[in-house]
């Protein structure tokens, strides 16, 4: 691994956000088409003789697809929300949501008493 560590702000780039939330659009999209059978002869047959009652498979993918987008677009968004300012030009070494480590006690194990002597 290189030693060069990210920045928040290279890990938050808007266009990367935009990039997942137009795949999980996608997924969203590709999924409703494949469930509502959009891909069988029998749909396509009913669409092109105008029996098909109600929205048809193609736009209705896009209609969940859509909110789909839209709504990971706004959780993200929400999500960068909750970053410090002052922490976006800092390194990002370690993982985000973990405990800060304890100040000085740099000989202490994880668990905090391992190694400290006590009996019970």
């Amino acid at each position: 691994m290189s030693d060069e560590k990210p920045t928040r702000r290279d890990i938050l780039r808007p266009l990367h956000l935009l990039g997942i939330a137009l795949a999980c659009g996608v997924f969203a999209m590709i999924v409703t088409l494949v469930s509502t059978g959009a891909f069988t002869s029998r749909v396509n047959t009913a669409i092109a003789n105008g029996t098909y009652d109600g929205l048809t498979p193609v736009v209705l993918g896009l209609v969940v697809g859509g909110g789909a987008f839209i709504a990971t677009l706004l959780i993200l968004a929400m999500l960068i929300l909750a970053v410090d300012p002052a922490d976006v030009t800092k390194t990002v070494d370690r993982p985000v949501l973990y405990d800060p480590e304890p100040e000085g006690d740099a000989g202490t194990s994880a668990s905090g008493d391992a190694g400290s002597g006590r009996t019970d």
